[in-house]
């Protein structure tokens, strides 16, 4: 019997709604290999949906994100909506609809594929093989600490306020996430934060150390200062399996790893949440990437990263270990034939436009599929 999941698709801005068609196809393929049916909605958020609503995320776009099993997002922002007020900005209505679905942990991996070794900023050595899971934790810290603002004081200076803050639920629910991972990986986290200087980074430590001794002693566990694992991502990165920080260090952190792979177009992520009583996650999964309204619309956008983030959802949303496996695989063969978008490095002769590119991938998980009898 085929199985029905809700999915809810925000194209966003920019780029997001070129790359996000592509998505599209390759959903339409795994659906029909795999005998699986996505009831699929669209709506906006961002700068399209204060376009369209008023509001970077409307209210019934947020209950359709509740009611669904899972939400795709292409990206938000651009130059048009940058002398919006600050609680309109585009970048409001992803911050709140990770708030409002409480998708307390984010997933970035940081995987080099062997044919992008060459287009990474380190040398070959460092990234041949580099498979690393920075989970951040995204709900808490400074971005959402309060009191926060800008003041001006009574001699007329001003005064920017952000409150660093981190309570022991939120900390032990994101460090179980890392260690759940790390024992399906290498088995080892290095948790990081900066109890040197910071009292909520002392607290982080210690929860996190009391999760490992309590429920997940068999995993291995480091701490390390964060300005100290910056350097060690571009000293020795193959040292790392998981990493799990605040939401600061995370957002640093992670944008660092990326570029140790070779493109920001090529990393998806996954933000999740709770597991309810229908044994689902509240999750969203979106490209690293921005919106480039640069380059939107020139069809040259790489929607890898969109679509590997849909490979995360069937894996974290949907225990689809082996579409999403296919995916990955596709995706490799594609990039191994030396086909590649203009933002990665190669032939320029075997460069393929945002279609081509979604349409080479489908080829291949169709190819792939017939060879292992999906």
């Amino acid at each position: 019997m085929s199985k029905n999941f809700r999915l809810l698709i925000l194209p966003g801005d920019g780029i997001g709604p070129e790359v996000m068609i592509e998505v599209d196809k390759v959903i339409s393929i795994i659906s029909s290999m795999f005998d699986v049916q996505f009831d699929i909605e669209k709506d906006d958020i961002g700068g399209s949906a204060y376009d369209r609503y008023g509001v970077p995320l409307a209210d019934e776009t947020l209950e359709k994100a509740k009611s669904s099993h899972a939400v795709l997002l292409g990206a938000v922002g651009g130059e048009k909506w940058d002398n919006l007020d600050f609680s309109l900005k585009p970048e409001q209505g992803l911050l709140k609809i990770r708030k409002e679905l409480d998708l307390f942990a984010n997933l970035r991996p940081a995987l080099c594929f062997e044919s992008m070794v060459e287009a990474s900023s380190l040398k070959p050595h460092l990234v041949s093989g580099l498979d690393i899971m920075i989970v951040r934790e995204l709900t808490g810290g400074v971005y959402f600490g309060k009191p926060r603002g800008i003041e001006t004081k009574s001699d007329g200076s001003r005064v920017g306020i952000n409150t660093q803050v981190y309570a022991t639920h939120e900390i032990r629910r994101v460090a179980r996430i890392a260690f759940e991972l790390a024992q399906k990986r290498d088995n080892r986290v290095v948790s990081c934060e900066k109890s040197n200087v910071m009292e909520s980074g002392i607290l982080w430590r210690e929860e996190v150390q009391y999760v490992h001794d309590n429920e997940f002693n068999d995993v291995s566990l480091s701490h390390m200062y964060a300005d100290n694992c910056a350097m060690q991502l571009v000293r020795n990165p193959k040292q790392f399996d998981v990493i799990v920080t605040d939401n600061l260090f995370g957002d640093i952190l992670s944008d660092e790893a990326s570029m140790l792979t070779g493109s920001l177009g090529m990393l998806p992520s996954a933000s999740l949440g709770e597991i309810d009583q229908n044994n689902f996650r509240k999750a969203l999964y979106e490209p690293v990437h921005g919106s480039a309204p640069d380059i939107a619309g020139q069809g040259i956008a790489n929607p890898i990263a969109s679509i590997l983030s849909f490979a995360m959802c069937l894996k974290y949303s949907f225990n689809m270990d082996k579409a999403s496996d296919l995916i990955s695989t596709a995706v490799n063969k594609v990039l191994e034939n030396g086909f590649k978008t203009k933002d990665l490095l190669g032939d320029e002769n075997k460069n393929l436009t945002t279609q081509e590119m979604g349409d080479e991938i489908v080829k291949q998980i169709s190819d792939l599929g017939a060879d292992n009898g999906s």
